[in-house]
């Protein structure tokens, strides 16, 4: 059986985490702390971090890491749908999807292990920010390296896609 014709089993995804933010709110605004490096795995601690904006609508992705975790943290100012595919053949979830929604009304991070194929869509009706701290440097040190992404957005006979809206 082919990868197009084949379906996902919905469910979660081994190796993917998430995790409910805690907002701490008081008479000046709201504070979240988005790591700890006492709660997480060596593995996933972050080298780099970078945000960015996605406009209503937009998606980012579908892509994947060989070598890379992804540790998103989705806040708001709006919402995302989020995802996933394990495109690991050696996993119990290989072949699984796994949608989250995060955002305003669910802050939470989503950590993304290597291998499983990920986009997210702004749901909302005003720009949304994501803030990724990843494990691996983009492009290496000194942005002298490979980019460590496949992408599968520009393949029309991709398996990994989003359903429109």
């Amino acid at each position: 059986m082919d990868a197009q014709s084949r379906e996902f089993t919905e469910g979660p995804i081994l190796g993917v985490e998430v995790r409910p933010l805690r907002r701490n709110s008081d008479r000046r605004g709201w504070l979240i702390e988005i790591f700890r490096k006492d709660e997480l795995d060596p593995l996933v601690q972050p080298v780099m971090g970078y945000v960015s904006e996605t406009l209503p609508g937009m998606i980012r992705g579908p892509h994947e890491h060989v070598d890379q975790t992804d540790y998103f943290f989705l806040m708001g100012p709006s919402m995302f749908e989020v995802t996933l595919w394990d495109n690991r053949p050696n996993s119990p979830s290989y072949w699984s999807r796994q949608v989250i929604v995060a955002g305003e009304d669910n802050p939470c991070v989503v950590i993304v292990p290597e291998g499983v194929v990920h986009a997210y869509r702004n749901i909302g009706k005003q720009p949304g920010w994501v803030i990724n701290c990843p494990n691996r440097l983009y492009a290496g040190a000194g942005r002298k390296g490979p980019v460590d992404e496949i992408r599968h957005e520009d393949n029309p006979n991709s398996p990994f896609r989003l359903a429109t809206s």
